[in-house]
Formats: structure tokens, sequence, C-alpha cells
């Protein structure tokens, strides 16, 4: 009687606190989430990304204070926490299909090789893509997934909205940086078919009854692959240090 006793002092005191803290990490980690690479997306199963969720919730609400109870604001708030942090780190993948797609073009490859779909990318966009979240698997994504969560909470805490203004500054500079970052990873691509134009049109501008057209189409094609396999490493290697640097610090990394 007394163990009973003592059960249902725990289920009213910290058992309760512990189910409302389980709840809104679940609804942080599940907003998270739906839009985190890897585990967002649209090839993944629904119920896979549920008890995906459901396993992070596991790992995750431990380390967390327990609130005293939950509220539908509270609600909210850890949603909208999760759909930012999500959202802003797939921005950083999307910077892998932005360098794709600006390298595809400046070798004249943007159309050739594009994929079908809604949304069609280059060759060289989902090459990118791919072999960045295969690095991002192997590299411990899903721990540093939960150590990044567990963190959000000290930034953020359980419950507590977002400032309006901070998440639009930190909204803004975080974007335009993956815009940046993906030029800086299509640089070589770009300045190559600058300077190749260049030469193309001084040879053609030397030899007018040449038609450089036919014999340049091919090598720019050409040349673009080889670049892309001699350049794809250190893209890659700078593009997944930059996400782990996100996940340590999401909210002041330098720009």
């Amino acid at each position: 009687m007394t163990a009973l006793a003592e059960l249902l002092v725990w289920t009213e005191t910290a058992g309760r606190a512990l189910l409302w803290g389980g709840v809104l990490c679940f609804v942080r980690v599940g907003a998270c989430l739906a839009l985190l690479p890897v585990f967002g997306e649209q090839v993944v199963p629904v119920r896979f990304r549920l008890g995906l969720a459901l396993a992070l919730t596991v790992a995750v609400a431990p380390a967390i204070p327990a609130p005293p109870g939950v509220t539908l604001l509270a609600i909210l708030a850890e949603a909208t926490t999760g759909l930012a942090l999500g959202a802003v780190f797939r921005t950083l993948t999307m910077a892998l299909q932005i360098a794709g797609a600006i390298a595809a073009q400046a070798t004249s490859l943007s159309q050739i090789f594009a994929s079908a779909g809604a949304e069609p990318q280059s060759a060289f966009s989902t090459v990118l893509l791919l072999a960045g979240l295969a690095m991002l698997c192997s590299a411990g994504f899903h721990v540093q997934v939960i150590v990044f969560l567990i963190r959000s909470h000290d930034l953020v805490a359980q419950g507590q909205f977002l400032p309006a203004a901070a998440v639009s500054a930190w909204s803004v500079s975080q974007v335009a940086g993956f815009f940046g970052l993906a030029f800086a990873l299509a640089a070589p691509f770009l300045i190559g078919g600058l300077v190749y134009n260049i030469a193309l049109g001084a040879i053609n501008r030397a030899m007018p009854a040449l038609m450089v057209v036919f014999i340049g189409a091919p090598a720019l094609t050409a040349g673009g692959m080889v670049l892309l396999a001699l350049a794809a490493p250190v893209m890659l290697a700078a593009w997944l240090q930059q996400g782990q640097n996100w996940l340590i610090a999401p909210f002041d990394l330098p720009r």
C-alpha cells in the first residue's frame, strides 16, 4: 500500500512534469525533424520519421528540465522553434543544390542532364546533394542532431517564443551566408568558364572562319565534368565543415 501511495504521489508530481516535458520536447523535435536533411527527406516514410522523432525525444528529454505544465502557447512556441531550426539547416543543404546549378550553368550542362520532376535539378546538384548527405551520415549526423537539440533548449528555453526581431535578423544573415557559401563553392566553375569563354572569343577573333562553337562546346562540357571530379571533394569537405560549425553554434556563427 505504501508503494502504491508513493507511485501515486510520483505520478502527480515528477511523473506529470516528466510527461509534459516529453510532450513539449516531442513537438520541437518533430517540427525540426520534418525539415532536417537526411531525416526529413520526402523519400523517408512518414512512419519511420515518426518513430525516429519518438526515439530522439527519448534521447533528448532526460537532459531538459521538466516544465510544470503544458499550454497551447507553449506547444506553438516549441513548434515554431523547431521549424525555424530545421528550416535554416535545410537552407544549408540548398547551398549544395545552388552551387551545383551554378556550376552546371557555367559549363552548359544545366539543361542537358537535368532530372525530371516538379523541381528539376541538374546532374551536378543531384550528385553534390547525395554525396553531401552521405558524408553527413558517415560523420555521425544522428549524434550531432541529438546534441544540437539538447543545446537548443539552452539557447531557447522550453515553451518560450523566439523573439521576432532576433529571428528575422538571424534568418536573413544565415540565408545570406548560405548563398555566399554556394557561390564560393561554385567559384572554380565560374572562373574556369569565364577564362574559357574569353579564350574562345579571342580564338574566334583571330580566326573568324573557324567554327569555334562546334569545337568549344564539347570541350567546355568535358572540362566541366573533369573539374567537377577534381573540385567535388574540396567542395563537399568545405560544406561539411560549415554544417558541423552550424550545429555547434547555430545562433552565433559568424558570417
